[in-house]
């Protein structure tokens, strides 16, 4: 029964060996470098977004008015800032953001239309970012008050 067991446990120590050789001479160089450029681009940290405003405030319009406005947006971190998408929370405003991405230290504009028609009274709408920051999703602000238009 020893016998056995000491041949068990030979057989077992062998087999161990056996795969961490194999598992160290399979590794591929690129495999390493690709792995060491992403490491350094986690290194950085995500992208960091500012604005120079966290709502545009339009005042008071008439009912069926367009009010056109934009946001700067600023990249203060140490990589690309992506804009993914930019989604407004009804269809009467539409954003045109940037599409090409924001380097470091750089800003951009988006631009967006509010059209006021059926929108009597106090209005509040979003423009939700989807972007590579920590949070994932940055939230713009198109404040005003719509008077109903004179018959």
């Amino acid at each position: 029964m020893k016998k056995i067991t000491i041949i068990y446990i030979a057989i077992l120590s062998l087999a161990v060996i056996s795969c961490k050789e194999n598992a160290t001479s399979k590794v591929k160089e690129t495999n390493l470098e690709t792995a060491k450029e992403r490491d350094a681009k986690i290194s950085l940290g995500s992208a960091i977004i500012e604005f120079d405003k966290p709502a545009f405030e339009f005042g008071t319009i008439t009912e069926g008015d367009i009010v056109e406005g934009d946001f700067t947006i600023y990249n203060k971190g140490k990589v690309d800032l992506i804009i993914t998408k930019a989604k407004a929370s009804c269809g009467c405003t539409v954003p045109v953001w940037p599409k090409e991405a924001i380097k470091p230290g750089d800003s951009a504009v988006l631009k967006f239309s509010f059209n006021s028609r059926g929108k009597r009274g106090n209005n509040n709408k979003s423009i939700t970012l989807t972007t590579n920051t920590e949070k994932g999703t940055e939230i713009l602000r198109v404040k005003g008050t719509v008077l109903p238009k004179e018959k």
